[in-house]
């Protein structure tokens, strides 16, 4: 049976809300805990289509099973299978494709504005966005944009937001995956390392605003990556 996998990297970045739309279409997926080893045991020939999430480490650490797991990114990139990156997975992807990922002189985190980068108004993975929309945000690093990569997206404090390369591949700087609990979760438990004296970063406070609201758009925005994820691995129909 083919699969849908899932890679994460740690426990509070689970796959969230594309969890939610695969079991609402009774899509069966594997989640693999990377840097826990689990790659190994995967047969990545099964693979349908792979979702990369986020986590707290750069890709540039020195970490075996980073190495592993770009690896398995090149060869599921000549494979042509469909692949979505979030913040991490997405810097993951930029590598795996030559792309240099670097530290940024600051922080970008909480609801930052998305517009699309020139020449973007018609790839089919913005179809379903407005010009302009929120996303969260919660990151150090940023990619640069891979040779024959067409970027999507800009945020006032990231030009390289997103990018796709050819038809079956996104790679989001953002976390279109959170939900309100995982946010609640993030605040909670990480609220220590923001600075809301940096015009890049929101204060815990000014995350939580209308949070109901904010992240029931945030799904949408992520249902249309979600779905055209799928289409093009071809689980679903059109």
């Amino acid at each position: 049976m083919s699969e849908v996998l899932i890679f994460t990297h740690v426990a509070y970045c689970p796959p969230g809300h594309l969890g939610q739309v695969l079991r609402q279409r009774g899509i069966a997926y594997r989640e693999v805990r990377v840097d826990q080893g689990e790659l190994a045991a995967v047969d990545l020939s099964r693979a349908r289509a792979v979702a990369i999430m986020g986590g707290p480490m750069s890709v540039n650490d020195a970490l075996p099973w980073l190495a592993d797991e770009d690896m398995a990114l090149r060869d599921l990139l000549a494979r042509e299978v469909p692949l979505l990156g979030h913040c991490l997975g997405g810097q993951l992807l930029a590598k795996a494709l030559g792309a240099p990922v670097q530290r940024m002189p600051y922080t970008e985190s909480g609801w930052q504005p998305l517009t699309r980068s020139a020449g973007a108004e018609y790839n089919p993975w913005l179809a379903h966005l407005p010009e302009t929309f929120e996303m969260f945000q919660w990151h150090g690093d940023s990619f640069a944009i891979p040779e024959g990569a067409q970027p999507l997206l800009r945020s006032p404090w990231c030009d390289n937001q997103a990018f796709a390369w050819g038809e079956r591949v996104l790679a989001l700087q953002g976390h279109p995956e959170m939900t309100e609990a995982l946010i609640r979760e993030w605040l909670d438990d990480w609220h220590h390392l923001l600075d809301e004296h940096q015009p890049s970063q929101q204060s815990r406070a000014q995350m939580l605003v209308s949070l109901n609201q904010r992240v029931s758009v945030l799904n949408r925005v992520a249902e249309g990556f979600y779905l055209h994820w799928l289409r093009q691995a071809g689980l679903i129909c059109a």
